[in-house]
C-alpha cells in the first residue's frame, strides 16, 4: 500500500467547488466560541460539499487567522452568512421548508443511528456552545433533536467532533 500524493487526490478547484451540486445540509453554529472549532467545521463542510453555514451570536466570522488555521482555505469554498439571532435563522429556514434539527441531549431526542433521512429533503443541523450546548430557545424552535449516543463518563463531545460525526452520518444516508 502506498500513500497518495496530493497531486493524485483529484481535489476540486474553488471554482469547481462553487459549481458543484451541494449536499442538502445547512449548518447553524449557535454561540460557538472556539475559533479552532469554527475552522474545523468549515473544513468538514468543505469535505462533504455542505450547502451553507450560518454563524450566529458570538460565533466569530472569517477572515480570521485562528479560524483559517484549521479551516485550511475552506472559508473560501463553503458559503457562509452571519446572523446575530439564531432564532431568526431557524425561523427563516423553517419558512423555506428546511427541517431544523438541534444536535443536543434532550427529552425525546432521536439517537443519530435511528434518524431516517428523507430523500429530497433539506436539513439544517444546529450545533451549540462548547459549554452550554444549543440554547433552550433554539431547541424549542427546532423540528426535532438528534443525540449522538455516548457511553463514557463525560457525555459530551467537542462541537467539531460532533459536527463531523453527524455530517458523515447524514452524508452516507443521503447517497
Amino acid at each position: 500500500m502506498r500513500k497518495l500524493e496530493n497531486s493524485e487526490l483529484e481535489r476540486k478547484s474553488i471554482e469547481d467547488f462553487k459549481k458543484s451540486e451541494k449536499t442538502p445540509v445547512i449548518l447553524v453554529l449557535d454561540d460557538v466560541r472556539s475559533l479552532h472549532n469554527i475552522g474545523s467545521v468549515f473544513r468538514t463542510a468543505d469535505a462533504f460539499l455542505i450547502e451553507k453555514i450560518y454563524l450566529c451570536g458570538i460565533t466569530a466570522t472569517p477572515p480570521n487567522k485562528e479560524i483559517n488555521k484549521t479551516a485550511l482555505g475552506a472559508t473560501e469554498t463553503v458559503t457562509w452568512e452571519y446572523n446575530k439571532n439564531v432564532l431568526e435563522v431557524i425561523e427563516n429556514l423553517k419558512k423555506d421548508n428546511v427541517t431544523t434539527l438541534a444536535i443536543e441531549q434532550v427529552e425525546s431526542a432521536i439517537f443519530l443511528q435511528d434518524f431516517k433521512v428523507e430523500k429530497g429533503s433539506k436539513y439544517a443541523l444546529v450545533f451549540g456552545n462548547e459549554v452550554y450546548g444549543v440554547s433552550q430557545e433554539a431547541v424549542a424552535l427546532c423540528d426535532g433533536c438528534i443525540e449522538i449516543p455516548q457511553l463514557g463518563t463525560k457525555h459530551s463531545l467537542n462541537i467539531s467532533v460532533s459536527a463531523g460525526i453527524v455530517i458523515w452520518d447524514f452524508f452516507k444516508k443521503m447517497i
